[in-house]
């Protein structure tokens, strides 16, 4: 760190020390010429005569004491002010300093760097608290990245060494290309084109690049529709699926059909990955002032307090070591999240814990096309 007239602190100090100085000489300045000559008139106007040995060294005394007096003052005031303004100044750039170390730093990539507070003033102060936010945020995300790519290379090394395996087999001749070996290879390329065409999604949406044909539905049907095309996922694992539905309801909305479709279906997967068998998910519809919820209730698994902040997440699971073919690619509430926002609404999730099942809310906006 330096002082230099490049510097903001410099800066300050210098135009402060020219402030003060100017005051300075003009106080002096003002002192030396009008205030002789008011006290040498009360002089006169108290009896005084005007040329007399008296008055002029009563004259000469006011004027050394004056100039004493004053310049002492001015010598201690201007002390004073370039202490008070050295001080601040170093406390400005001790902060602004610090600002510019962080941002260096977070730069470079060290996102847990923090800006301490330094009592710089509330504009400083402010700022530290907003670069912090920043940082935490920054941090956030790239922690995030790495767990993503992490995953995403754990979601693509199945399918292929799935691949490779079997393509090495036919190639040696160790396996031939039967009936069963076609349905191991079809299965894992469909995994790696579902897989691809999920993140295609999530990107597209969450950029805005999400082409939606907005029409007006009827929200008994949407999610009439959701529950019939999962009904038969529901059976097979024997947990009941339960459509609490006004079906003369004639509340609309203006939405996309096949993306809300595509919401509802994952979060209808999602409940029934996470339901044992013998339990139970509801899901139903109610218009609530100018927005319609369409809420998923589960008796499964539940979510722990820890987990639900993340859980609409890319990749994201509870539980790591979960069996990859039972949890999915850990994407599909993260479409239906994206999804939900692309038509102005929102997602939220709440649970009481494992073992006390999940509620998921949809909220969608009662938008007249």
């Amino acid at each position: 760190m330096r002082w230099s007239r490049e510097t903001l602190a410099g800066r300050l100090m210098l135009g402060q020390t020219i402030v003060l100085l100017a005051s300075i000489l003009t106080a002096g300045l003002v002192a030396s010429t009008v205030g002789p000559q008011i006290f040498h008139d009360h002089l006169v106007e108290s009896g005084h005569a005007k040329n007399s040995a008296e008055l002029v060294h009563v004259e000469r005394a006011y004027r050394e004491a004056s100039a004493l007096a004053l310049g002492v003052a001015l010598l201690i005031s201007l002390a004073c002010a370039i202490l008070v303004s050295w001080l601040v100044s170093r406390r400005l750039r001790r902060a602004l300093h610090d600002l510019t170390q962080a941002a260096r730093q977070l730069s470079s990539g060290h996102y847990t760097r923090r800006v301490p507070t330094v009592g710089g003033g509330s504009e400083l102060d402010t700022f530290a608290a907003a670069f912090n936010s920043m940082a935490g945020r920054l941090e956030d995300v790239e922690a995030t990245r790495r767990r993503l790519l992490s995953d995403l290379a754990h979601e693509l090394r199945t399918p292929i060494a799935t691949l490779s395996a079997y393509h090495e087999g036919l190639v040696d001749g160790v396996i031939e290309l039967d009936v069963d070996t076609r349905a191991v290879l079809t299965a894992q390329t469909d995994r790696l084109a579902r897989l691809a065409e999920d993140i295609d999604d999530v990107s597209r949406a969450e950029e805005g690049r999400l082409r939606l044909e907005l029409r007006p539905h009827r929200v008994a049907d949407l999610v009439a529709m959701a529950a019939d095309s999962a009904r038969a996922s529901y059976t097979d694992k024997g947990v009941s699926l339960v459509a609490d539905l006004d079906l003369n309801a004639p509340t609309t909305v203006g939405v996309d059909a096949d993306r809300v479709g595509q919401a509802l279906g994952n979060l209808l997967t999602n409940a029934l990955r996470h339901t044992p068998e013998g339990g139970q998910v509801s899901i139903s519809a109610r218009p609530e002032r100018d927005e319609v919820v369409i809420t998923i209730t589960d008796t499964g698994e539940g979510i722990s307090p820890a987990q639900l902040p993340h859980i609409f997440e890319r990749f994201y699971r509870g539980d790591s070591a979960r069996d990859r073919n039972r949890s999915g690619s850990g994407i599909g509430l993260t479409i239906s999240k994206a999804i939900i926002e692309a038509h102005g609404g929102t997602i939220t999730a709440h649970s009481s814990g494992h073992g006390h099942g999940a509620t998921f809310a949809v909220l969608l906006p009662r938008r007249r096309l």
